[in-house]
């Protein structure tokens, strides 16, 4: 056995001295000698860990193949969606989301939904007036609660709301897409405005103390345009903080916004609440899940009296961390509510951006600490309703708000494309990334309207990556961990059919997309059914002189930029010949396109 595995790792033809039979020996040991397979536990799917043990010298020969049988998993094609926080009412990058280079932007990551929801939407009040609301039969007044739906409620005057720009389109007068030119003047005096209230809406995070905002008609319109015209489903997220004097949900404010929403014919999705678990800190005051399960009841029955959303989707919980309490809150609205919603929703944020550090987002034993929330949240989703769909909410890599230089560097990138590599694996159907465009760090676009490393990488994603996730085998040497030690693995490779709608690549193609976090290349070989095959690599790495702090990104070699306000710039692979032994430098992420594999997996949708 130690000729051949010396004989593997050389990579050597067979010497004369080869002793009567070897050649058969090896056979299985070339196929996958001392194979590791992803277990087939939903819980435990994911990358393998590859590594030199001590006192190996050169470099490691990894085989890798794919299972091109059958997907362990079939997540949503909208797996990949994005957030807006309604602080975008209070900095008014509301006022912006009509901008040609936004809406290029959010385009490109079509389909997915857009969730408009975060801590400040629970202080959020709606204020419609009953001259913009037309032909929608009120239902009948729940007597049991005495709830009063009446059409506008606002009990204050937000003192942000007056527009220092005005938009110079009339959303509510034209037809189809909106989309503006807004002149430079009016863009910097928003950046003026938006960095003044950055310090407030800070202050407001750091000490846990929200202000409310108003939401009026014309600021629904401006962002059902934005998500309608980008391709973006929208979810909103109602306010759950109103109550009745029995701390019952006071469903009056939000009945107005689907009074005037179904008016318009919008086509949305609904939520309630954001973290109900932090209420108390909060408000001083707490909803346990018996009797928030028993306010989605009540809005999913709101919901059935209102004609156009009588079939709409409706989502939540959207708890916090899956701690003691937490568990508990999520168990007592399973039982209440569990049949009611149709996906169970919850939020992560990695690390605390105020004591973050470049290294951090190297470190895997961060990257791995996503897989025990994931068994927790299961376990009670499966206890009560098995096989209920699970969404990852609000995850960003860094609470909050981000941190400038490394939340929205290129060195986020191996927590981001991790999450989806981990929850695809593990079957979480879909994962919503906080944000697309707020006032902290942890955006995708910044408030120049200029991508971000994690944006590039989004987009690669999108353009590669199919809702089907494919099992791999890895055979290479790993070192023996210590009494009481685990090793982690510090390169990680995952497996998809290719997007069905990027017509470069017939169906049966596969992409795999892979982190080395090592500070030394690595090389990996294909084997199995992936040998000999023609491969595209996108090699996706840090641009200038930034390094991991870099807040631009380089494919291939060639700096990513827009090239204009309406178009994205081609994504060129790097063909690779056939057979051609993969190098992955250090410290990078990177997607591999294996072509004409002909899987069967891949072959239909």
């Amino acid at each position: 056995s130690e000729l051949i595995r010396s004989f593997l790792l050389s990579g050597m033809p067979c010497p004369s001295s080869c002793p009567p039979g070897l050649l058969a020996l090896m056979a299985p040991g070339l196929a996958l000698m001392a194979t590791f397979s992803l277990t087939s536990q939903a819980g435990d799917r994911r990358a393998l860990p590859v590594e030199k043990p001590p006192g190996v010298k050169g470099r490691t020969l990894i085989l890798l193949d794919v299972n091109t049988k059958s997907p362990i998993r079939i997540i949503s094609e909208n797996f990949l969606s994005l957030q807006l926080d309604p602080s975008i009412i209070h900095d008014g990058w509301l006022d912006f989301l009509s901008s040609r280079r936004l809406v290029t932007l959010a385009r490109g990551l079509a389909p997915a939904f857009l969730r408009f929801a975060g801590k400040r939407t629970d202080f959020l009040r709606v204020l419609v007036r009953s001259s913009e609301v037309h032909k929608v039969v009120l239902p009948p007044i729940d007597r049991c609660n005495r709830t009063d739906y009446s059409l506008a409620i606002s009990l204050f005057s937000f003192p942000f709301a007056v527009d220092i720009v005005r938009s110079d389109i009339a959303l509510d007068k034209q037809k189809g897409c909106k989309i503006a030119q807004h002149p430079d003047i009016m863009l910097e005096l928003q950046r003026e405005k938006a960095a003044q209230m950055h310090l407030v809406l800070l202050k407001e995070q750091f000490s846990n103390t929200y202000s409310n905002l108003t939401l009026t008609a014309r600021s629904l319109d401006k962002l059902y345009n934005f998500a309608d015209c980008s391709g973006l489903h929208l979810i909103f997220a109602l306010n759950a903080l109103r109550r009745n004097p029995n701390n019952s949900w006071n469903s009056s404010n939000a009945l107005s916004l689907l009074k005037y929403s179904a008016s318009k014919k919008y086509n949305i999705s609904w939520e309630l609440g954001n973290e109900p678990n932090n209420y108390r800190t909060l408000i001083g005051r707490s909803v346990n899940g018996s009797q928030l399960g028993k306010d989605y009841v009540q809005l999913r029955s709101l919901l059935q009296l209102i004609r156009t959303y009588s079939r709409a989707n409706l989502y939540g919980p959207n708890i916090g961390r899956p701690r003691k309490n937490v568990i508990a809150l999520l168990e007592g609205f399973m039982k209440v509510a569990g049949s009611t919603v149709d996906a169970v929703t919850w939020q992560h944020y990695y690390i605390d951006g105020q004591v973050a550090k470049v290294t951090d987002f190297l470190k895997t034993r961060l990257l791995d600490s996503l897989s025990d929330q994931i068994r927790k949240i299961q376990k009670v989703v499966n206890t009560y309703t098995p096989g209920k769909k699970i969404w990852l909410e609000g995850v960003g890599a860094t609470s909050p708000g981000g941190m400038n230089n490394l939340s929205d560097s290129y060195a986020a990138g191996f927590l981001w494309l991790n999450t989806l590599g981990l929850l695809a694996s593990q079957g979480i159907d879909v994962v919503v990334r906080h944000s697309f465009l707020d006032h902290g760090h942890n955006h995708l676009v910044d408030q120049n309207f200029n991508p971000l490393p994690d944006y590039w990488l989004s987009l690669l994603y999108k353009r590669l990556i199919g809702p089907k996730v494919l099992a791999i085998h890895v055979a290479g040497l790993q070192r023996k961990p210590r009494p009481g030690r685990v090793i982690r693995d510090k390169l990680r490779i995952y497996a998809h059919c290719t997007s069905y709608h990027n017509h470069n690549y017939v169906r049966g193609s596969i992409t795999l997309y892979i982190i080395n976090l090592h500070r030394s290349r690595k090389k990996i070989k294909l084997a199995g059914t992936l040998r000999d095959k023609i491969v595209h690599q996108y090699l996706l790495q840090p641009y200038g002189k930034d390094g991991l702090h870099s807040k631009s990104v380089q494919l291939n070699g060639q700096p990513l930029a827009m090239v204009d306000d309406g178009t994205l710039p081609e994504l060129k692979p790097r063909p690779l010949r056939a057979g051609r032994t993969l190098v992955i430098p250090p410290l990078t992420m990177s997607f591999y396109v294996v072509k004409n594999v002909n899987a069967l997996a891949c072959r239909y949708r």
